[in-house]
């Protein structure tokens, strides 16, 4: 099951290394990233394959904001199919 991560915030240094270490820790694949600094904020969009992961994707999402939450971040999860669900046009 893929999924879509975004982080968005205060630039800081290790907010990938933070995201990504999670993801590994929950056996979540990034299979692609993009991310850029806007003047002082950071803001970052991953691809990521959740299928082998052993929590149920509503728990890994919850991981995900709880650890946006300790670092003044928003980082949201959302499945692949309902994002493009809610962005088609």
């Amino acid at each position: 099951m893929r999924a879509i991560v975004t982080v968005i915030g205060k630039d800081q240094v290790g907010i990938i290394a933070a995201v990504c270490a999670l993801l590994s820790e929950q056996n979540v694949n990034v299979l692609d990233i993009s991310q850029t600094v806007l003047q002082d904020y950071f803001t970052m969009i991953m691809l990521v394959d959740a299928g082998e992961s052993k929590r149920p994707f509503a728990e890994l999402a919850a991981l995900l904001e709880e650890e946006g939450d300790r670092r003044g971040l928003s980082i949201r999860a959302q499945r692949e199919d309902i994002f493009h669900a809610m962005h088609r046009i």
